[in-house]
């Protein structure tokens, strides 16, 4: 099997094609850069630095490699600058994400796995948030996510084009050999900041409001390893294999964690002071984003591993000593 990667040099690409290679399946990884690190690629993948907005390049690429299936990760993903950007993120990523979903048809590839975003239910109805809620997202980012959702949808009626798209929650932790982490700049990262405050590198962190309706009053989220995404990934790619029908599926862990006790867990973690000062509500930020990953479970024979102390303990480790 030969899969290709699309930002496979960014964090959560470069984790997945790490699971390929250590598994002995041929990867090439297709990234322009402009915010991965070619450190992150595996030296066992095959790289080509093509941007998915030159569709020439691209189609070339595909045709000459001709993937079994194509797992797309490239796209930007700062919710703050797509507010103020809505140009940048629908060029990049919608169209970005057409040019390569064209030229998957134009060469007969009928396997794809596309990285969505929990973004796209908004304003969740109920906890935990399941795949039959209402889409409803309040930023361009979500936005472009479901566009492209639909843009998969409406291939797979016209021309057959299988696909699993997977709303994923809070991404976080770095895998344990240390060697590949989370590298943003800048870094909008709950987990991150936290513990880059820790190595004082910041000299503290913001908590965004403590009056909403949670137990501390700030902020729950659903945080879930990186290495975990990885997992279900390659599980979506035999899916489609085994079953081969198209698919909305959420990953996350179904258990939530507030700012405050990130920020605690990770003093008794690191060891560490870790100053942070409370600040008004940021516009939008939901009370709670929990996932119930019911369909995972059941449709890929997938959960999660990694506990909320594991995820911050393998970030800590890569953080402490960044390759990148």
């Amino acid at each position: 099997m030969k899969i290709l990667v699309t930002g496979g040099a960014g964090y959560i690409g470069s984790h997945f094609v790490n699971l390929l290679t250590g598994k002995n399946i041929d990867v090439v990884v297709i990234d322009n850069l402009c915010r991965g690190h070619k450190e992150a690629i595996h030296s066992n993948a095959i790289f080509e630095k093509i941007d998915i907005l030159d569709y020439d390049n691209l189609l070339k690429a595909l045709s000459f490699h001709k993937p079994d299936a194509v797992v797309h990760f490239a796209a930007f993903a700062y919710v703050g600058e797509s507010v103020e950007n809505p140009l940048l993120y629908y060029n990049n990523n919608v169209v970005g994400s057409f040019n390569l979903i064209k030229a998957c048809k134009e060469i007969g590839v009928n396997k794809f796995v596309f990285s969505s975003t929990c973004s796209i239910y908004g304003n969740p109805e109920k906890i935990p948030i399941s795949e039959d809620q209402k889409s409803n997202p309040i930023n361009p980012y979500a936005n472009t996510k479901l566009t492209i959702e639909k843009i998969l949808n409406d291939f797979d009626d016209a021309y057959g084009m299988k696909y699993i798209s997977l709303r994923y929650f809070n991404a976080a932790g770095a895998d344990p050999s240390g060697l590949i982490g989370e590298s943003h700049l800048p870094e909008p990262h709950l987990i991150p900041i936290v513990l880059e405050t820790a190595l004082q590198k910041r000299e503290k962190v913001f908590v965004f409001g403590n009056d909403y309706s949670t137990n501390d009053g700030t902020c729950i989220r659903d945080y879930i390893h990186v290495n975990d995404l990885a997992d279900a990934h390659l599980k979506a790619i035999d899916y489609l294999y085994e079953v081969g029908d198209s698919q909305i599926i959420n990953l996350g862990t179904g258990a939530g964690n507030s700012v405050l006790d990130i920020i605690n867990r990770a003093i008794n973690i690191t060891g560490k002071k870790i100053n942070y000062q409370i600040v008004e509500r940021r516009a939008g930020d939901p009370a709670i984003l929990v996932a119930d990953f019911t369909k995972a479970e059941k449709l890929l024979n997938w959960k999660p591993e990694f506990s909320i102390d594991q995820i911050i303990s393998t970030a800590w480790n890569w953080h402490q000593n960044p390759k990148f």
